[in-house]
């Protein structure tokens, strides 16, 4: 590109989006470089959110399969003995293979790693550490972190944020999580399955805000079977720690009588929010949102002429998914060519046992824009689900009722993470139900209950 410029693009934050970001570019040819202050790449994602988390979520699963009886429904008699400390070691260990892996992409891809945080000094020219390096374009892609509580102290001892509970030194004897979304759930899960009684708060009326109504009940009474116990519409308005302990005081969130719950750990988990700060913003003149985020438009360009944005950073679901998707399309897009995101097509998922998934509209959005039709099938009339032992959940299929074009596809099913996949690709190529319920699908497999919801939107359901 210029030659005036140290590089033709320079990429703040080293997570998921901005590591693909970086690597994508330099793929295009592009001169790049990116500036990261973590002492490995990753994010928060690979090294203390969403890879540890899985990797702590599968162990723990295998431990409680051991524990509650289920190997021993199948013939394996085993007694289980907890060895927490190895249990973190393989964490570790995962975590480390996967960011040392990203650092072999950039010197692979000749993407140069400026160590250090980065802060504007104008559009064109950023410090980093100590150093001050130019480019054409910079791309922001710094991420989030945790939202604080209001008056709550995180001290990753009592009180602990997703990190903390991720380093837990002894299974808490009773854990109390703020907040009944995906990362609550997950982490209050694990503690959950390796012996910790777990009290889940929610503000709302009901868990996973955002995913739809029948997968939120249906979840909701999962976890309550697993022994999670809930405690909604029901706010937090203070934690107190003493002598190791913590004694929240909660109330009903429409106001009412409060009432205190005696923990050893608490997880705040109620939310993320763009890291924003420090990045030196103000001297480009680059403002933000009502909810702290940066504007861009469809190509990810922001107000700012040569300063880009992705992730969690800017409007949309803080996932690392998305953020990777941007990543490849913002670089393609300062490379002269055309990456695009389709926002409406972008799934979640909650790695619980099982794990809950959605892509597309619920069903109560999809009611608000016109008249719809929907199906649903029962994991436990899916053979494979039924021969594992693994009956709890659905699948639900939501379609235009004139067009039949689907609209959302929503699911709880133990492999609902990778199930969700053939929904999404359907959707993003605009398929009908039709489409889905005359797909062949190998058998037996867990993901025939999607092509038996799609023929329930069909009226033609075979197995229920």
């Amino acid at each position: 590109m210029a030659d005036e410029f140290d590089y033709d693009v320079l990429v703040i934050g080293a997570g998921p989006g901005g590591y693909v970001a970086a690597i994508r570019a330099a793929q295009l040819g592009l001169k790049v470089a990116c500036a990261e202050s973590r002492e490995t790449l990753g994010g928060t994602c690979l090294n203390v959110g969403c890879i540890p988390s899985k990797a702590m979520l599968h162990a723990s699963e295998y431990f409680d399969a051991a524990a509650n009886g289920t190997m021993a429904k199948m013939g394996i008699k085993v007694t289980p003995e907890l060895d927490l400390e190895a249990m973190h070691a393989q964490r570790r260990d995962s975590v480390k293979g996967l960011t040392g892996g990203i650092e072999f992409l950039f010197k692979k891809n000749k993407v140069t790693w400026l160590k250090g945080r980065a802060s504007f000094e104008d559009a064109h020219t950023v410090s980093v550490g100590e150093q001050k390096v130019t480019a054409k374009n910079v791309v922001i892609a710094t991420g989030s972190s945790v939202t604080p509580l209001p008056g709550v102290t995180i001290d990753q001892q009592v009180v602990v944020d997703s990190t903390g509970a991720l380093e837990l030194p002894k299974v808490p004897e009773h854990m109390v999580v703020i907040g009944g979304g995906v990362i609550g759930l997950e982490l209050g899960s694990v503690w959950r399955r390796l012996g910790a009684k777990v009290t889940c708060v929610e503000f709302l009326d009901q868990i996973l805000p955002g995913f739809d109504g029948d997968v939120r009940k249906e979840a909701n009474k999962i976890f309550k079977k697993q022994g999670i116990e809930f405690k909604l519409s029901t706010k937090v308005t203070s934690v107190a720690v003493d002598g190791g302990k913590a004694t929240l005081t909660v109330e009903p969130a429409a106001g009412g009588e409060a009432s205190t719950i005696d923990a050893d750990c608490v997880l705040v988990s109620i939310g993320r929010k763009p890291n924003v700060e420090g990045l030196g913003l103000e001297k480009i003149g680059l403002e933000l949102n009502n909810r702290g985020q940066i504007g861009t438009d469809h190509d990810f360009r922001t107000s700012v002429s040569g300063v880009w944005a992705i992730g969690d950073v800017i409007p949309g679901p803080m996932l690392a998914h998305k953020a990777e998707d941007e990543g490849i399309a913002v670089a393609e897009n300062i490379a002269g060519q055309h990456g695009i995101v389709n926002h409406d097509v972008i799934p979640s998922v909650v790695y619980t046992w099982p794990e809950v998934a959605g892509v597309g509209l619920t069903e109560e959005a999809a009611k608000e824009k016109g008249e719809i039709k929907v199906g649903k099938f029962p994991m436990v009339a899916n053979s494979r689900a039924k021969t594992n032992h693994e009956p709890d959940g659905f699948v639900k299929v939501i379609a235009d009722a004139k067009t039949d074009r689907v609209l959302g596809v929503w699911c709880i099913a133990t492999v609902a993470g990778t199930m969700i996949a053939q929904a999404a690709q359907a959707m993003e190529f605009g398929a009908t139900s039709e489409d889905i319920a005359y797909t062949c699908h190998a058998h037996p497999t867990h993901s025939e209950a999607v092509k038996e919801a799609a023929m329930a939107v069909q009226g033609k359901p075979i197995h229920i």
